[in-house]
């Protein structure tokens, strides 16, 4: 997979140079490339304890993107998923630590240790004082002597950073971390691997699956579960959370693993408060990329009890960007629509033709969804089948307060139903059309004529007209034809579809935006589902006397 770098050999040194270039002047580097590449605060206080983290590159905005006031005074930065070196690390202590002291914060990864834990010692050999602590949040393996450290860290550094900045002693500063290792968890999920640059991908998670508790260095899971959705996933993430997680308010630390869309991480936070603790969680930090694994499709739980130190901690000033501020995880606060917008609704009544006809479209534009998707993905955004359906179930859903004896009101009503549920350009033309429907409707004209007034006005509105390749291609003909029944409406639908097909130049909608050469013999989708909907209700029959 192409990715944006130059070579391998320079990526962590140029990314390094990107943070610093934007920094303001309030982060540099040690000149000592590219062996030694540590960024540290050029603001620094040395007569207050120094906060030093860091490890293997690859994890960012961890570590040199937490470095700022509140967090971490230098951050120490190893090649891709590569331990810096002894060399690297005691830079780093020399240059931020004064007579207060220094705490390392580091990893329970055995380069670590020992690169960070020969460091201290030659760095006390100076005469400098230098505490280190070790994170072990990952609970994946339980069974295994010494956890992994993976997103948890994040806490330590913003609660060490905190007092470090408030002038606390080492000491203080120091129990305050252990503190927080000795009651942090986390675990990961993810459905894809990371790509490591200059390696190939390892495709090693099953189609259908997803890895639990694997590591932030892309090495392998505790196990693949069966991926069914989000919500599913949030629980198994939770259910193994629960085994260790301790009574009483908690905050969360919710981790985008890399890759994992605003979208994705947005839903995976809805499921944390739906889940099984949901009613634990107090704070919440993120959702947001903090400690990523490169560009991996997953996403991290850290929990952590809420004590009233942890949250003053938490909620003190801080510089860093990358650090979200803690929010309180409540309630979604539900405000009533302005006056003028709240519908009016009808008043249900029963037709039970009617009702099947409805019914029956819905579930022909449900059937139609994938295909209709794949057919719009050559030619718009892909999602014209998934709107189309998703309106299609709300309005079977609304079947039971619709007033399907008075068809006027039932144009009306529909039209509104589409208007709230249904997206895009085609839901607010739908609506107008069966709004128009219904206004022609209480004038006295027949159900055909009051439909062909519904297309009149979204021609108007719209300004599509026939040839401009959009649903008007195969609902003009069809609704012209409609009064000779509706096979012959059936056969016209289709051929004003298939007519998209060999219009090369869309007018109108999201394939006016689409190249020749991908519109080639591709029908536009909105006619196809047009002419599918025609074509499978002329199978079934018995619409004149549910439309009338």
């Amino acid at each position: 997979m192409a990715q944006f770098y130059n070579t391998k050999d320079t990526l962590v040194v140029d990314a390094v140079d990107g943070v610093l270039r934007g920094s303001g002047g309030r982060l540099a580097r040690l000149d000592g490339y590219p062996h030694i590449k540590v960024v540290f605060r050029t603001d620094w206080d040395r007569s207050k304890v120094a906060i030093v983290s860091g490890g293997g590159s690859g994890h960012e905005p961890a570590h040199a993107g937490f470095v700022g006031q509140g967090m971490l005074t230098a951050a120490v930065c190893g090649d891709i998923f590569a331990s810096p070196s002894v060399d690297a690390v005691l830079a780093a202590i020399l240059t931020v630590t004064g007579k207060a002291g220094c705490l390392l914060i580091v990893k329970n990864y055995t380069g670590d240790r020992l690169n960070f834990g020969l460091a201290a010692e030659r760095a006390r050999a100076f005469g400098l004082n230098v505490n280190m602590v070790i994170v072990d949040d990952d609970i994946a393996l339980p069974d295994l002597p010494q956890a992994r450290g993976v997103a948890g860290t994040l806490f330590v550094h913003k609660v060490a950073g905190a007092l470090a900045d408030a002038g606390q002693d080492l000491d203080s500063v120091t129990s305050a971390a252990q503190k927080v290792i000795d009651s942090v968890i986390s675990i990961g999920m993810s459905l894809d691997t990371c790509t490591i640059p200059g390696s190939p991908k390892d495709d090693r998670i099953r189609p259908g699956h997803a890895e639990l508790g694997l590591g932030i260095h892309g090495e392998a899971g505790a196990e693949q579960v069966i991926y069914k959705d989000a919500k599913h996933a949030m629980a198994t993430v939770v259910g193994r959370l629960e085994r260790s997680l301790k009574p009483g308010p908690h905050v969360a630390l919710l981790n985008n693993l890399g890759s994992t869309t605003h979208l994705e991480m947005s839903i995976l936070a809805e499921q944390l408060a739906r889940s099984a603790i949901g009613e634990q969680i107090k704070w919440i930090v993120g959702p947001a990329a903090m400690m990523t694994s490169l560009d991996m499709h997953g996403f991290s739980l850290s929990l952590v009890p809420a004590t009233k130190e942890l949250e003053s901690a938490l909620l003190a000033p801080v510089a860093p960007a990358a650090w979200p501020p803690l929010e309180a995880f409540g309630k979604v606060e539900k405000h009533p629509l302005p006056d003028g917008l709240t519908p009016i609704q009808p008043m249900p009544s029963a037709f039970p033709a009617r009702r099947d006809l409805i019914r029956r479209c819905c579930e022909i534009m449900i059937r139609a969804e994938a295909a209709l998707n794949a057919l719009d993905s050559k030619a718009g955004d892909g999602d014209t089948g998934t709107t189309l359906a998703t309106a299609a179930r709300a309005l079977m859903n609304a079947l039971d307060r619709l007033p399907l004896a008075d068809l006027t009101q039932l144009y009306r009503a529909v039209g509104m139903e589409l208007s709230q549920t249904m997206g895009g350009s085609s839901g607010v033309l739908l609506a107008i059309f069966f709004t128009a429907a219904g206004d022609a409707s209480a004038s006295g004209k027949d159900w055909i004529a009051s439909l062909s007034a519904g297309l009149n006005r979204i021609r108007q509105v719209g300004g599509a007209e026939p040839g401009d390749r959009t649903m008007i291609d195969a609902l003009v003909p069809a609704l012209e034809a409609l009064p000779r029944g509706i096979d012959a409406a059936a056969r016209a639908a289709r051929g004003g579809a298939d007519f998209t097909g060999t219009i090369r130049r869309a007018k109108a909608g999201r394939a006016s935006y689409i190249s020749e050469e991908r519109l080639r013999d591709v029908n536009d989708p909105g006619a196809e589902a047009v002419a599918r909907l025609f074509e499978s209700l002329s199978v079934g029959g018995g619409i004149g006397q549910a439309a009338e």
